[in-house]
């Protein structure tokens, strides 16, 4: 089937809105099970009995998490190379079968068990990456050859195809760098900033982790800070990004809408781990944490505001908005915006959940403890910087049109 066989069909719901609807019913229905029992499920999710190791739901829900959200990230890429394609075949051209072309039945066997049947169906593949054809050299040689004719005359689209750039393997090649850059960087963050709670296994402060080498890496104790995680990712989609001669910016207005997906379920591993909480409260939403979950100055109650809850449906609400952005509006989108505006969305959300939150650290200047939190003040800036950043871009570029 051609490109443009596909694009003239009645759309569809992608199948990944199938995954955010299954996914939502489910912590549903685990919140409603746990307002009508006051019970949570325990940490533990599989025990390896061999290796006496633990596989706790955290890690699950924030690996399905990712996992979905690089899954959306994916195919909202090939929706863009496939948008890009079609600007530069001509439909005409596209739906040429290939047994048209006379090429060689072993190139055709080869393709044909991919489902290339068409010119339109080989020039995509072949503009992502020539070694998904599956064939050698000569195969390639002799493919090229034939397919230059159809092609407008001087043009590289064989050589450095533009939808090239939206290729969806980016996502799953990129996530690895991105990911390790991104525990590192939220490893770090924590270790600079440690809650108070850390104060239970001998951490007050971060010199505490260097006098104890061994805790640097025990994730187990906690934590992760985000905004560390998002530097680490952000350096890690620039090393990516540059290594592939692709935009950084551009894949980061995608990115973030997988992010903000991500965060949707990977808060839930908070719910499993009864942690990050908020103030005790009478609220009919609120959550009970078990007496050995509780931080010793709360230890006389047992409701609680659900912090994660709040944050997993700010984050809701961001991946709605920024996905609308990009289906709507995106010809009104400069490069950027959308990552900036998620950083926005996160840092209001952020310092409305530190009013409720209760194991943050709090700025100390000179020995003088200042009654704000640490991730409010780095929010507050976060969001001015990119604020500003959206306003002096678009200022400049409505100033050029003007002149």
């Amino acid at each position: 089937m051609s490109m443009s066989e596909t694009d003239s069909r009645r759309p569809r719901i992608a199948f990944y809105w199938v995954l955010i609807a299954f996914f939502l019913m489910v912590v549903a229905g685990l919140l409603i099970a746990h307002w009508v029992t006051g019970q949570t499920p325990g940490r533990t999710a599989v025990h390896i009995a061999a290796l006496n190791f633990d596989i706790y739901w955290y890690g699950i829900w924030i690996v399905g998490g990712m996992a979905l959200g690089a899954y959306v990230v994916s195919e909202l890429a090939r929706e863009r190379a496939t948008a890009v394609f079609n600007q530069h075949i001509s439909p005409s051209t596209q739906q040429i079968p290939l047994s048209d072309l006379g090429l060689p039945e072993e190139i055709q066997t080869i393709l044909g068990k991919q489902k290339l049947h068409t010119v339109g169906d080989v020039l995509f593949r072949w503009g992502l990456d020539m070694r998904y054809l599956g064939l050698n050299a000569a195969g390639q040689d002799k493919l090229r050859e034939t397919l230059s004719p159809l092609l407008p005359e001087e043009s590289d689209l064989l050589d450095d195809a533009p939808w090239r750039v939206w290729d969806p393997d980016h996502v799953w090649n990129g996530m690895i760098v991105i990911l390790i850059l991104a525990v590192i960087g939220a490893r770090l963050y924590h270790i600079l900033t440690p809650s108070p709670s850390m104060a239970a296994v001998g951490i007050n402060s971060p010199l505490d982790y260097f006098r104890h080498p061994a805790k640097l890496l025990d994730f187990r104790s906690g934590g992760l800070g985000i905004y560390g995680g998002m530097a680490g990712g952000a350096l890690g989609l620039w090393l990516y990004t540059r290594r592939q001669r692709i935009s950084m910016l551009a894949w980061a207005d995608l990115a973030v809408i997988g992010l903000a997906l991500g965060q949707v379920y990977g808060r839930w591993g908070n719910y499993f781990n009864q942690e990050l909480y908020g103030r005790p409260t009478n609220v009919p939403w609120a959550i009970t944490i078990d007496p050995i979950y509780r931080l010793p100055d709360y230890a006389e109650f047992s409701r609680f505001h659900p912090a994660f809850l709040y944050e997993s449906l700010w984050s809701l609400l961001t991946f709605f908005v920024l996905y609308t952005l990009l289906r709507r509006h995106s010809a009104r989108l400069l490069r950027g915006d959308l990552m900036a505006l998620y950083l926005i969305f996160y840092a209001v959300g952020r310092t409305l959940l530190e009013t409720v939150r209760l194991d943050s650290r709090t700025v100390t200047l000179g020995g003088l403890e200042l009654n704000i939190a640490v991730a409010t003040l780095v929010s507050l800036l976060v969001a001015a910087a990119m604020l500003i950043w959206i306003l002096v871009r678009h200022l400049r570029l409505k100033k050029g049109e003007g002149d």
